[in-house]
């Protein structure tokens, strides 16, 4: 009788997307599923075309090693993020409003929920050129049809996203492996690739860790949207290595080695595009290049549609899926004005803007997990499974409903990361605004003056990321 009764309960939550509450227990996935969502995401062109391009400069073996320190930086980064996700189900808008505060999460997880747009009008524009490159349409047409492809997907929710990400890795090796054969028979060799020592370009070896980082760190930010509906903190971090280090690096890798072996058409400007080379070699293998347009730059743009919708719905009353429709539109018109093409600026916003974000929620679930171990032998990651939101502890905001020390160490790091890369182009913009705001707003919570948590203000349920009407105690809360 109780299996029945679970199994017409899942049936009944089987769409739901858990907008403005955690995912339930009964409502978490398997490891493959959460795997697979992260999984295909970065396993794209795009990054291939980034990492041909950090080849093109710092040539094959130096490429290498900074493409792995970057993904290192970032499993360490997202891993931390997506630990805390898995272990309390809930979304990144959740976590804001529990950290930042009610009105703060609308400056955060609004700021970050609209950066992704960018992404997908990115993602849009790029299957205009390929198809055009592939098929001869006109670009329009192409986006057109991406985008429509695209916007379906991500309305159809986390199952879509696991489904395609996990299609699109062996579609990535399959159609990789076809254009380096064609190469070889063009006179590409594995030698040819060891002694590419690169052009020097401009971009040094941490510049080209820094553009690894920030390629993903708004959606590594954001990285509770996928790996809340882990089973546990534990499940969520193997679905996060699953693509950092390793698809994220096998893509970037095989952009590099398509410059390394000389078989990219113009490496100073598209980098590792390699679908070139499947152009001419019959209509299968056409129609497989354009099926793989589709799914890999649909994942891509399918997952930042969704942090968008999801950050919106969750700083908002309103529902996901009404978003996905709303936001994919705009996305669209904007790739649609070219202004996608911007790529190396707003890539240098990211690494300056988002990772501070990070770092403060990093800190701050940190904090309360070795306070509740010390108080209580326990955290919630020990609590019983249920079916609704984990209860959890209040934090306060201020009259205002701005955690102003949480949003103060956010400032502190952009502008520090900033000043850095005025300074200093080259280096890791990312990495000092990071340790900036952890050090600010760790400063705060080791010599708190009046206790956060005890100031006049309003108290806010971290588990919905909303203001709780009716009390000031926070143990009744």
């Amino acid at each position: 009788m109780a299996t029945a009764a679970a199994t017409d309960r899942e049936h009944h939550t089987a769409g739901e997307e858990w907008e403005h509450t955690a995912v339930p227990r009964h409502a978490r996935k398997s490891l493959l599923s959460v795997a697979g969502v992260w999984a295909g995401f970065p396993m794209c062109l795009g990054n291939a075309v980034f990492g041909g391009l950090i080849v093109y400069n710092l040539g094959l073996q130096q490429g290498f090693w900074a493409i792995l320190t970057g993904n290192l930086l970032l499993f360490a980064y997202v891993g931390a993020l997506s630990h805390h996700a898995g272990r309390t189900g809930r979304s990144f808008a959740q976590q804001a409003a529990a950290v930042f505060g009610p009105r703060g999460r609308a400056l955060v997880s609004g700021f970050l929920a609209t950066v992704v747009i960018g992404w997908f009008s990115y993602q849009v524009g790029l299957t205009g050129t390929t198809l055009h490159q592939v098929l001869g349409w006109a670009p329009l047409w192409g986006a057109l049809l991406g985008a429509a492809v695209y916007i379906g997907l991500t309305a159809a929710g986390i199952r879509a996203l696991s489904a395609v990400g996990l299609l699109g890795v062996p579609l990535f090796l399959v159609t990789a492996a076809l254009a380096f054969g064609y190469a070889v028979d063009q006179g590409a060799s594995v030698s040819q690739a060891l002694a590419f020592e690169g052009h020097g370009h401009g971009i040094t070896f941490w510049s080209a860790v820094g553009i690894v980082v920030a390629g993903f760190v708004d959606s590594g930010t954001m990285t509770a949207d996928f790996t809340r509906w882990s089973r546990n903190g534990r499940s969520a971090v193997w679905a996060t290595a699953s693509a950092f280090p390793l698809t994220n690096t096998v893509a970037y890798l095989v952009g590099g080695a398509v410059v390394a072996t000389g078989s990219a058409a113009a490496p100073e400007t598209d980098g590792g595009s390699y679908l070139g080379l499947l152009a001419g070699h019959g209509a299968w293998i056409t129609a497989l290049a354009v099926l793989f347009t589709l799914t890999n730059l649909g994942s891509v743009a399918a997952h930042c549609l969704y942090n968008a919708a999801l950050g919106w719905s969750g700083t908002t009353p309103l529902r996901m899926r009404p978003l996905v429709v709303a936001l994919g539109v705009l996305g669209s018109v904007v790739a649609l004005t070219g202004v996608w093409s911007s790529i190396v600026s707003w890539l240098q916003l990211l690494g300056i803007l988002v990772p501070p974000i990070g770092a403060v929620l990093i800190v701050r679930q940190t904090a309360d997990r070795l306070r509740s171990r010390r108080g209580h032998g326990a955290d919630e990651s020990t609590a019983p499974a249920q079916n609704g939101p984990a209860p959890d502890r209040t934090r306060r905001a201020d009259g205002s409903g701005f955690v102003l020390p949480a949003l103060v160490a956010w400032a502190a790091g952009a502008v520090a990361a900033w000043i850095l890369h005025q300074v200093y182009p080259g280096s890791v913009d990312a990495v000092l605004g990071f340790g900036v705001a952890a050090l600010v707003y760790g400063a705060r919570l080791r010599w708190p003056g009046r206790a956060e948590g005890t100031a006049a203000g309003v108290p806010v349920d971290a588990s919905r990321g909303v203001a709780v009407a009716g009390t000031t105690d926070p143990a009744r809360v």
